[in-house]
C-alpha cells in the first residue's frame, strides 16, 4: 500500500492498478455451483455460445433485471432502443452509458444512424476510419487518441496525454490553443476543427476505453446468459450475494414473472444461501429461500439449524438447533416451522412454553397430535394479510405471494393501467399507474436540471418513472415519502422497446386505500380531483427543513450538491438559519 495518490503514483513509474469488487462475480459462481450440485453438471461461462439467440433475444427485451451493468432504469431504456444483437453491441452500450458520450449527446445520433433512421456522419472524410464501427459517433477513448493523432500528427502516445488533460478544466483552454493551431497547419479547415474540438470536449476523458468496456460487456453476457438458461440458479445467486440496485422483493417477483415457483423457507429444506430445488418430473426448478435471509439470524445461528437438518419434530428442533426464542419466532411467523404440526399461532405459543420449560419453569414437554406434530392449541391461524406482513417483517421480501395482489381490486376501480399492458400504451397517452416504490434517483443529467427517476412494482412487472422539475412542487415529497405511490403521467416511447412514464401527479396509495374504506370511492374520486400544489412559493413538506451541525437548513428533498455540471446556473437550496455562525 502506499499513501501517494493516484497521479503522484503515476508521476513515481509505478503501475496504477484500479481493483473492482464486483460482486456479481460471486452471483454468477454461486449459480454455477447450484447447477453443479443438483445436476452434476459443471457450466464454463467462459466458454458459453458467443451469440446465444436465448440471451439476445432476452436483452432485447429489455427484461434485464439483474443483469450486470444493464439492469437500471437508464439502461434497460438503451437496451431497448439499440436492441444489441452482437458482443460489440454489449460493448457499445456499456460504453454509451458514460457521462463523456451523454454530455456529448452520442447516444441519440448512434441509435438513429445504426437503425438506419439517419446517415452516418463523420466530422471528417480522413475520421471514417476510427469511427466507421460506431457509426461515426465517438463512444471509446481510442477514438479520440486516434482523431487527434490524425488531425495534429502528434503520434498517439502524445495523443492519450492529451486525451488525459481533457478532464481538467485549466488544461482544456491550452489544449483547444494547439489543437487547432497543429490542426490547421495540417490543411484542416476553421469548421472542421471547430466541429471536431467540439466532440473532443464534451467527451472529455469521461468515457470507457474500448478494453475496459469489453471486460464489463463479459459479465454482462454471462449474467444474462444464466437468466436465460438456468434462471431458478440465477435467482439464487442474486439473492444470496445482492449485487444489484433493486431491492430483493423484486427479484422475487422477477422470478415469478420468469415462472420460477418462490419456495417458502423451511427449517428443513432450507439452507444458509439460497438454493434451488426440482418441483416438477418435467424440469422445472424452484428457488428455495435462505435462512441467512431471517431478521437478526447469525451465522452461526443459521449454520447450526443447516447442519442439524432434518428434524423430526419441534422440540427436536428447539433441543439440536438452539434457536434463540425471537429468532424460533420469527421462523413460525413465516411458515419455516409448518411441518410440524399446529398453525403459526400455535407454534408461537408452544415456543413460548419451551422456553419456559428451558429456564426451569416447567418439563419443556409439548402436546403431540399423533406421530411427532405438535398438537393444536387452538388459537385462530395468522390471516393472509398478517402472514404478508410477517414476510416484510422478517424477510424483507413479499415471499408467498405479490404485496400489490392484495391491491388489485382497487386499482382496477381506478382504471389504472398494469405495467403488462402498459407495453401496448401509446406514446403521449396519458395514465395511472401503481405499485411499490423500488429504486429512486436523482442522477446528473445533461441540462443540468434536477429529475427525479423512480421504479414501480405492480407485481405484473416495473414502471419506470420520471418527474420533471416543474412537477416537483407536486410530486416531489408524495414520491420521496411514500412507499406505495399512484401516479398519473404521459407514456414516453423511444423505441418498439423503450417505454416510461413522465409523472404529472403522484398520491399515497396507502392513503387512498385509508379513504376507500371510510368514505368509499366518490371520497378517492374527489381527492384525486383535488388540485396539487404548485408554483414558486409553493411547499409541499409543509414547512419541514433538515437542520445540518453548521447550522445550515436544507429543503428536505435538497441535493447536497447541485445535479449536472454546471452548479452556478441552479438556484441553492438551502439557507442560513437566524442566529447560527457565519
Amino acid at each position: 500500500m502506499s499513501q501517494f495518490d493516484k497521479d503522484d503514483v503515476e508521476d513515481l513509474g509505478l503501475l496504477k492498478l484500479d481493483v473492482l469488487g464486483v460482486r456479481m462475480q460471486s452471483a454468477m459462481a454461486h449459480a454455477v455451483a447450484e447447477v453443479e450440485r443438483v445436476t452434476g453438471a459443471r457450466v464454463d461461462l467462459d466458454a458459453v455460445p458467443p451469440g446465444d439467440p436465448a440471451t439476445y433475444g432476452l436483452i432485447r427485451s429489455a427484461e434485464t433485471l439483474g443483469c450486470f451493468q444493464i439492469e437500471s432504469p437508464g439502461q434497460r431504456d438503451l437496451v431497448g432502443r439499440l436492441q444489441p444483437t452482437t458482443f460489440h453491441d454489449l460493448v457499445v452500450d456499456i460504453s454509451l452509458f458514460r457521462p463523456g458520450p451523454v454530455a456529448a449527446d452520442m447516444v441519440r445520433p448512434f441509435i438513429e444512424a445504426r437503425h438506419g433512421r439517419a446517415p452516418i456522419r463523420y466530422p471528417h472524410p480522413d475520421l471514417e476510419g476510427p469511427l466507421r464501427e460506431t457509426y461515426g459517433v465517438v463512444v471509446f477513448h481510442e477514438q479520440i487518441i486516434d482523431i487527434v493523432h490524425i488531425m495534429t500528427g502528434c503520434g498517439r502516445g502524445e495523443a492519450d496525454r492529451v486525451r488525459r488533460g481533457l478532464s481538467d478544466p485549466e488544461s482544456q483552454g491550452r489544449i483547444k490553443v494547439w489543437f487547432a493551431q497543429r490542426a490547421a497547419a495540417n490543411g484542416y479547415d476553421a469548421e472542421t476543427i471547430r466541429r471536431t474540438w467540439e466532440i473532443i470536449e464534451a467527451f472529455g476523458s469521461y468515457g470507457f476505453c474500448k478494453a475496459h468496456a469489453v471486460a464489463f460487456a463479459v459479465p454482462t453476457y454471462q449474467s444474462a446468459w444464466l437468466k436465460a438458461h438456468h434462471p431458478a440458479a440465477f435467482y439464487a445467486g442474486l439473492l444470496t450475494h445482492d449485487p444489484g440496485m433493486y431491492p430483493k422483493r423484486l427479484l422475487l417477483a422477477d422470478a415469478r414473472r420468469r415462472g420460477v415457483p418462490v419456495l417458502p423457507l423451511d427449517v428443513n429444506k432450507s439452507g444458509v444461501a439460497h438454493r434451488i430445488e426440482l418441483v416438477s418430473e418435467s424440469g422445472v426448478w424452484g428457488l428455495r429461500l435462505a435462512l441467512s435471509d431471517v431478521h437478526g439470524i447469525s451465522e452461526a445461528e443459521a449454520q447450526r439449524i443447516a447442519d442439524g437438518q432434518p428434524y423430526a419434530s419441534l422440540l427436536d428442533f428447539w433441543e439440536r438447533a438452539r434457536p434463540s426464542r425471537p429468532l424460533a419466532q420469527r421462523l413460525a411467523q413465516v411458515g419455516a416451522l409448518d411441518d410440524f404440526g399446529a398453525n403459526r399461532r400455535d407454534l408461537q405459543l408452544h415456543l413460548t412454553e419451551l422456553h419456559r420449560g428451558a429456564r426451569g419453569a416447567g418439563g419443556g414437554q409439548l402436546p403431540l397430535a399423533g406421530g411427532r406434530k405438535t398438537a393444536p392449541a387452538g388459537l385462530p391461524d395468522l390471516t393472509s394479510a398478517e402472514r404478508l406482513s410477517a414476510e416484510l417483517g422478517v424477510l424483507s421480501m413479499d415471499a408467498s405471494r405479490n404485496l400489490m395482489d392484495d391491491y388489485r381490486a382497487f386499482l382496477d376501480e381506478l382504471g389504472v393501467t398494469s405495467a403488462r399492458r402498459l407495453r401496448e400504451a401509446r406514446h403521449g397517452e396519458t395514465v395511472l399507474v401503481a405499485g411499490a416504490k423500488a429504486a429512486t434517483q436523482t442522477p446528473p443529467i445533461r441540462s443540468g436540471k434536477r429529475v427525479i427517476f423512480t421504479t414501480l412494482d405492480d407485481g405484473t412487472g416495473l414502471v419506470d418513472l420520471a418527474f420533471f422539475d416543474d412537477s416537483h412542487d407536486a410530486c416531489a415529497h408524495t414520491v420521496f415519502h411514500s412507499w406505495l405511490l399512484l401516479v398519473r403521467g404521459v407514456v414516453q416511447r423511444r423505441g418498439p422497446r423503450s417505454l416510461s412514464v413522465v409523472g404529472a401527479a403522484a398520491w399515497n396509495l396507502a392513503e387512498l386505500v385509508e379513504l376507500r374504506v371510510e368514505g368509499g370511492l366518490d371520497e378517492v374520486a374527489a381527492r384525486l380531483a383535488e388540485p396539487l400544489p404548485k408554483g414558486e412559493d409553493s411547499d409541499a413538506t409543509g414547512g419541514r427543513r433538515v437542520r445540518m451541525p453548521t447550522g445550515y437548513e436544507m429543503h428536505p428533498w435538497a441535493d447536497l450538491r447541485p445535479a449536472g455540471e454546471e452548479p452556478a446556473k441552479v438556484r441553492k437550496l438551502w439557507h442560513q438559519s437566524p442566529g447560527s455562525a457565519g
